[in-house]
C-alpha cells in the first residue's frame, strides 16, 4: 500500500465511523447534548440534513445515516480504484460496500467495547464519553449480565460479547463472499 493510498483509506474509514456513530448513537438513544455526541452530529449534519429530505427515518432506523455510511464506502472503492487504475463492476461493488459497512460497524463495536472496558478501571467520576460508551454499549451488555452475573466483582460480560462477535466474525468469513477481503 502505498501512501496516498493509506491516506485515502483513513480519512473515508474515520468518516465511516463517524456516519455508523451517529446512526448508532441514535438507535441507542444517547445523550444527544454530550459533547461527544455534538460532535458527532455537527460532524454529519450537514450531509445527513439534505439526504433526511429525500430517505426519511422508518421508526428508530435512520435511513440517510445508513445510505450515507454505504456512500462513504463506496466513494472509497472507487477513489481507490481510481489511484491503482482498479475496474470493479457495479455489483462487487455494492456487495463490497455492503460489507465493508456491516464490518466497519463491528470493528467500531469492538473498539468502544474495549474502551469502555479500559475507561472502567480508571474512571474515577462523571465523564461525558463514559457516559456515551455506556450508553452505546449497554444494549450488548445487557442480555449476557442477565444470564452471567459479576463474579467477585469482575464483569465478563464485555469478553463474552467480544468472544461472541470473533465468533460471528469468523463464521461470515466462511459464507459471505468478501468478507475475508475488506
Amino acid at each position: 500500500m502505498n501512501a496516498m493510498q493509506f491516506l485515502v483509506t483513513t480519512i473515508f474509514d474515520l468518516y465511516l465511523m463517524v456516519v455508523i456513530l451517529r446512526f448508532w448513537l441514535q438507535l441507542a438513544r444517547a445523550d444527544f447534548y454530550n459533547p461527544f455526541s455534538q460532535f458527532v452530529v455537527k460532524a454529519t449534519q450537514p450531509i445527513i440534513a439534505p439526504m433526511r429530505r429525500v430517505l426519511p427515518s422508518i421508526g428508530s432506523i435512520d435511513t440517510a445515516s445508513i445510505a450515507l455510511a454505504f456512500l462513504v464506502v463506496v466513494l472509497k472503492f472507487v477513489t481507490l480504484g481510481l489511484l491503482v487504475d482498479f475496474k470493479i463492476d457495479a455489483v462487487s461493488l455494492i456487495i463490497l460496500s455492503a460489507v465493508s459497512v456491516i464490518k466497519e460497524a463491528g470493528m467500531l463495536l469492538f473498539w468502544v467495547l474495549i474502551i469502555r472496558a479500559l475507561l472502567s478501571w480508571f474512571n474515577q467520576g462523571h465523564n461525558p464519553i463514559v457516559m456515551v460508551m455506556d450508553q452505546l454499549t449497554e444494549p450488548f451488555l445487557r442480555p449476557v449480565r442477565k444470564i452471567l452475573p459479576p463474579m467477585g466483582g469482575l464483569d465478563l460480560s464485555v469478553m463474552i460479547v467480544l468472544i461472541a462477535m470473533n465468533f460471528i466474525n469468523i463464521l461470515f468469513a466462511q459464507y459471505i463472499p468478501y468478507w475475508n477481503i475488506v
